[in-house]
């Protein structure tokens, strides 16, 4: 069967712990591809954060150096002109006064050969955008603080950690695309990060709590590492996660495809490549981000330490998983059914590999309760006179 077969089947037994090492290795050159990014060309940042008057011209004859040449009598020569969309410019300047906003709105129509209605323009105070970038950053601040907190209440401190690293992963990905190849940063943009946090976060949960359940199942197995049981169940939820990335994607790319090549909506664009890079990224981050922090966390517990050392004295190729936690479900369903009968269950003999062993134990059996006919013909009969006591000499 072919490995496609086998994945759609979800009867996949792909070794992650192989190859968390090479995607650690990719995810650490794409940090500093965003590093840089943001280092050395900064955020595309709009007139939300940073202030500022925004133009929009709809002309298909109209150029750039034609836009430039018109703003120049009046001191924008400096204005940045962006094509944003389907026959869109996009012209951003500083101006001071209503009367500066209109009368670029003027010349930029005549520049464009078109009515100065279909010239749009809005402005932004730069100290609105400055107050609008402070509450975004406390936002993500408290979101990172109630996540870990929730996290660590609902499975454990370790798991809270590499959900953190996920999302600050994904985050950071994201917003790098965004540097590297300038793509202006609005409240659309903020909005689909807002939305990455979520379903990175939804998609690792799930991977965290089949590794909780299984990692449950396994305690009667003393003989495997808690690195296979994640790997096992990461095979589990692998065609779940792409199962939910696919039908994410699809309409994504819809949405992207129709509001930049077929309306011409820049904020459909701006929304949609945000979604698309998170969408991805997340689902590559629960697999080879989260786990294996928390894998390598969770090694270094005094238990799963002497889970590796019992491993290290078993391994043979006949060695399965899948059989070894079924194994462990029968002997815990044999334990429970027999404390149920009042047997006493031990374990198993040192050297011998076979599961619990039920001891039966003897219970004194009650005789039935005496009706009241049967106890009424044993009691006594007329006056009960004591024994006279013997007198000591």
């Amino acid at each position: 069967m072919s490995a496609v077969g086998r994945l759609l089947r979800n009867e996949n037994r792909i070794d992650f712990p192989s190859l968390w090492k090479r995607a650690l290795t990719a995810s650490a050159v794409l940090f500093v591809v965003a590093v840089g990014a943001l280092a050395f060309l900064g955020l595309n940042l709009g007139i939300e954060f940073e202030g500022g008057a925004s133009w929009e011209v709809r002309s298909a004859e109209v150029t750039s150096e034609k836009l430039q040449s018109s703003l120049e009598p009046l001191g924008l020569g400096n204005a940045r002109i962006q094509n944003v969309g389907r026959e869109t410019w996009r012209v951003r300047a500083e101006t001071e006064s209503a009367a500066a906003l209109e009368e670029v709105k003027i010349a930029l129509a005549d520049a464009a050969g078109i009515d100065q209605a279909d010239v749009t323009a809005s402005a932004v105070g730069a100290s609105w955008g400055d107050e609008v970038t402070a509450k975004a950053r406390n936002a993500l601040v408290v979101f990172f603080i109630v996540l870990f907190i929730y996290i660590s209440l609902r499975l454990e401190w370790k798991m809270a950690v590499g959900a953190l690293a996920a999302v600050a992963h994904d985050i950071l990905l994201t917003v790098g695309v965004y540097a590297l190849f300038q793509l202006e940063v609005t409240s659309a943009t903020v909005i689909a990060f807002l939305t990455i946090l979520g379903y990175s976060l939804y998609d690792t949960l799930v991977v965290f709590d089949k590794i909780r359940e299984n990692e449950r199942r396994a305690t009667s197995a003393t003989a495997m590492t808690y690195t296979e049981v994640t790997s096992f169940s990461l095979n589990q939820v692998l065609m779940r996660s792409v199962n939910t990335t696919v039908t994410s994607v699809l309409p994504v790319l819809a949405v992207l495809v129709v509001g930049r090549f077929v309306l011409g909506a820049v904020t459909l664009q701006e929304f949609a490549i945000a979604l698309l890079v998170g969408l991805i990224v997340g689902t590559y981050s629960s697999l080879f981000v989260a786990t294996p922090i928390v894998a390598w966390l969770k090694e270094r517990e005094a238990t799963n330490v002497e889970r590796q050392i019992a491993a290290t004295k078993r391994k043979h190729d006949g060695f399965d998983i899948g059989t070894a936690l079924a194994d462990a479900d029968r002997s815990r369903k044999v334990r429970s059914g027999a404390r149920g009968e009042g047997h006493r269950v031990t374990g198993a003999p040192k050297g011998v590999s076979k599961g619990p062993t039920v001891t039966v134990t003897k219970r004194r059996i009650e005789s039935p309760a005496k009706s009241k006919s049967e106890a009424s013909e044993r009691e006594p009969q007329g006056e009960v006179k004591p024994r006279p006591r013997k007198k000591k000499h």
